[in-house]
């Protein structure tokens, strides 16, 4: 696999920011340009990311596109389609985004959230976002979230089997689903069991960490790898057995001492298992 994360910089341009990855040690990244403004520079940063050997992994696509809001919905819809474009463009690993939520806040709860309607949304919506560009170097995935499709392995799969599209694909990010303490406490069970049901599909996923706090009622904090009890010996053991350019980003941190901090962590695990990275 290919450990990755992203770098702060007082100043970007192709050399400056491949020189930073190759210091921080990393073999992938998340897509270096808004793809807006920056589009011109696109073609210097995928020369040198390839001839550095740096793996660009994901093309974000944060938006809503399952709001009640029509304006929003349709807004998140284009923007996904234009994200898809992109990632396609540059043969990225995938163009990921959440499924989205029926509620006000684009990545929080509603009681609508895990019904068949809103299933049935998802389904449509997806469709209509990779048959717009029909990729064929990427796939779109949903990252997995507590309160909103898919919320686990078998939602997923449901997910993959109703969509019926070969552009879809699986992003997976276990802290994410880690919602209970008895998941929190079997997390290993839960990534074996994910990586069983959904290890073809998976393109890419996410590192970070996850702390059940000791007081009422239940309290998970997302925290720096290393920091927390997610079961990293099994998710790398896992991760091991797929595409060898399959790829772990770090991300959420603040800085690059984080970055630093939680990617030794992992290379710390995975060379108690003799993975290379």
């Amino acid at each position: 696999m290919r450990l990755g994360g992203q770098v702060f910089l007082e100043q970007k341009n192709p050399e400056i920011w491949v020189n930073a990855l190759k210091a921080a040690g990393f073999r992938a990244t998340t897509c270096p340009i808004s793809g807006d403004e920056d589009i011109a520079e696109l073609d210097d940063y995928l020369k040198v990311a390839k001839q550095n050997d740096i793996l660009i992994s994901e093309v974000g696509a944060w938006s809503n596109p399952i709001s009640r809001n029509d304006d929003v919905r349709r807004k998140a819809i284009n923007y996904c389609i234009k994200r898809l474009e992109l990632a396609e463009r540059i043969g990225a690993q995938c163009c990921v985004n959440i499924a989205g939520s029926r509620g006000e806040q684009w990545d929080g709860p509603d009681p609508d959230n895990l019904s068949d309607e809103t299933f049935e949304l998802i389904v449509e919506t997806t469709r209509e976002i990779i048959d717009a560009v029909k990729p064929e170097r990427t796939i779109f995935a949903l990252e997995m979230m507590p309160w909103v499709f898919p919320d686990s392995a078998d939602s997923y799969l449901s997910l993959i089997k109703a969509i019926d599209r070969k552009g879809f694909g699986v992003h997976f990010d276990p802290v994410n689903i880690i919602s209970s303490p008895r998941i929190y406490y079997r997390n290993g069970d839960m990534i074996r069991d994910f990586f069983e049901k959904l290890g073809p599909y998976i393109r890419n996923c996410h590192a970070k960490d996850i702390l059940l706090r000791n007081h009422l009622t239940v309290h998970l904090e997302e925290v720096i790898p290393g920091q927390g009890n997610l079961d990293y010996r099994t998710f790398l053991t896992e991760m091991n057995k797929l595409n060898p350019d399959t790829t772990l980003i770090i991300e959420h941190l603040s800085t690059n001492e984080e970055y630093q901090q939680a990617s030794a962590y992992i290379r710390k695990v995975a060379a108690e298992l003799n993975i290379p990275l």
